[in-house]
């Protein structure tokens, strides 16, 4: 199980590494078009910022959910339910908790 917790510590870390970057990215962008009052949606460089805001909040909210469930996987470690199907109760493969140390269901469940 500790290989598990240092897993879900480093997933931890980089979920609030990529959330703090992309929320200083999204501010910039924020900043950038209250700076800049072009057409937007007849820009010649490609993608709007809209366009652009819209990806960033994706993204975003992507990696606060999985920090989210970071946190909840090292409670559950931290109460002894960690590994166990939130479904059935069997007990998560070693793969499975490999691959996606967050999981909350095994193979069977989630299908």
């Amino acid at each position: 199980m500790d290989s598990h917790r240092t897993a879900l510590e480093r997933l931890r870390e980089q979920a609030e590494g990529e959330i703090a970057a992309l929320d200083a990215d999204l501010h910039a962008l924020f900043e950038a078009s209250r700076a800049d009052n072009a057409d937007d949606e007849h820009d010649p460089e490609g993608a709007t910022i809209a366009y652009e805001r819209a990806q960033l909040t994706a993204v975003l909210a992507a990696a606060r959910a999985q920090l989210v469930a970071v946190n909840e996987a090292l409670a559950r470690l931290d109460a002894g339910a960690y590994g166990h199907c939130e479904s059935c109760g069997q007990a998560i493969a070693g793969e499975r908790l490999e691959i996606r140390p967050f999981a909350t269901t095994c193979i069977a469940c989630a299908s």
